[in-house]
């Protein structure tokens, strides 16, 4: 029977420097919108230290809820006054992310869910990597998060206005997206990329199937190395992959056209298909196919009635892969393409280079959720693999 550990009130000597600290964390980002990082670093710590020593030392335990309430009342408060009704909201979110906060560390229930036994070392890793981990994910996440507000923009500027600063109505507009679904060169390269990414996807879920589950037997000769050579086009700069693909291309006469663009993406997509099919296969029983054959099935219709159902949550995660790579690749369709098969994020580069079109943040915007959409798809496909490999009880 495990042994729950009891939150225990910890000395104001380690809870306010930490708190202070987190504070001080806090500060660095209301520092540099009102010009002064390293005021905002101070202030922010000798606040938070101060509220927790106050909170902790002062005020009786029972009116933790009162407390709380009125932290986000009184940073609300601070914010409205520095920042209007964006400083508001961010003043209302701290004032409740610092009001749990204190009460969590000073308290001591940080320890509840961890095993008695850790030291203070221990304790101070576990909850040191998963702040390691939240910071790594919020500096990957932070650009998509500028992106997707910005495309509301009623100004043709790359930046937040002071309307959208203000929360004024005003300063939002789907301008943007009215431009992307009007313009003929936005809707022609959206045109490209949808017939270019599902033929690619088409040969790239073939091909790569079949080499996984011939490379998965044990008798092929020189099968690591095969493999090896087939999951390249992942390893080698992309650069170097397009300057090769368009001078071979344009030897066989396939540059500048669709079946170019189309085999050029297939070649990216293959390798997604070989791993996620080859892992799939792992957990396959190859027993079944035996007795397919020994009951008289032929090869065909021992993969398509018993081995392709196993297999096709992997088949399926491989071929969204191999979607994904063909949508957003660009380096490539320059390289092997031409005006004709201008695909949609080319006609984002050149929006970039050349015209700067705001109409960029709308796309990306749209793109985001795609991409999305689709690795919901593949965690769901994952989870549904799991289960038929008996590996999940869920």
């Amino acid at each position: 029977m495990a042994v729950e550990t009891q939150a225990i009130k910890r000395p104001i000597s380690f809870a306010a420097p930490v708190i202070g600290a987190a504070g001080a964390f806090a500060g660095i980002f209301v520092g540099a919108a009102n010009g002064s990082s390293l005021m905002g670093i101070v202030l922010g710590f000798i606040i938070l230290a101060a509220i927790a020593f106050v909170v902790l030392t002062l005020l009786p335990d029972e009116m933790e809820k009162s407390v709380r309430w009125g932290l986000v009342a009184l940073m609300g408060a601070a914010g409205l006054l520095l920042g209007g009704l964006p400083g508001l909201v961010v003043g209302v979110l701290f004032g409740w992310v610092f009001g749990w906060f204190i009460y969590w560390l000073g308290m001591g229930r940080y320890r509840v869910p961890l095993p008695p036994y850790l030291t203070a070392g221990q304790v101070m890793w576990h909850y040191s990597f998963r702040v390691i981990c939240g910071a790594i994910f919020v500096f990957l996440i932070t650009p998509i998060l500028v992106v997707m507000p910005l495309s509301f923009n009623a100004e043709n500027f790359f930046t937040f206005t002071p309307e959208m600063l203000r929360f004024d109505p005003a300063g939002y507009s789907l301008k943007h997206y009215r431009d992307f679904f009007t313009s003929s060169d936005w809707q022609q390269a959206l045109r490209n990329s949808l017939i270019i990414a599902p033929m690619a996807t088409v040969l790239s879920v073939s091909f790569g199937t079949l080499a996984a589950i011939g490379l998965s037997s044990e008798h092929v000769p020189f099968r690591r190395a095969i493999m090896a050579i087939l999951i390249s086009p992942m390893i080698v700069p992309l650069i170097i992959s397009a300057a090769g693909m368009y001078f071979f291309y344009s030897r066989i006469g396939l540059q500048g056209t669709l079946a170019g663009v189309v085999l050029a993406h297939a070649a990216l997509g293959i390798p997604f298909v070989i791993i996620t099919v080859t892992a799939t296969l792992v957990g396959f029983d190859r027993s079944l196919t035996r007795a397919a054959a020994n009951m008289g099935a032929d090869p065909v219709t021992t993969f398509f009635r018993v081995q392709m159902p196993l297999i096709l949550p992997g088949v399926i995660s491989g071929g969204l892969f191999a979607f994904i790579t063909s949508f957003d690749e660009v380096v490539v369709v320059i390289f092997v393409g031409s005006a004709n098969q201008q695909t949609l994020p080319w006609q984002m580069f050149t929006g970039l280079r050349e015209q700067i079109s705001p109409t960029i943040l709308a796309v990306a915007t749209i793109l985001v959720g795609i991409s999305i959409a689709l690795l919901t798809t593949l965690e769901l496909l994952r989870r549904r693999s799991e289960r038929l490999r008996g590996m999940s009880p869920g």
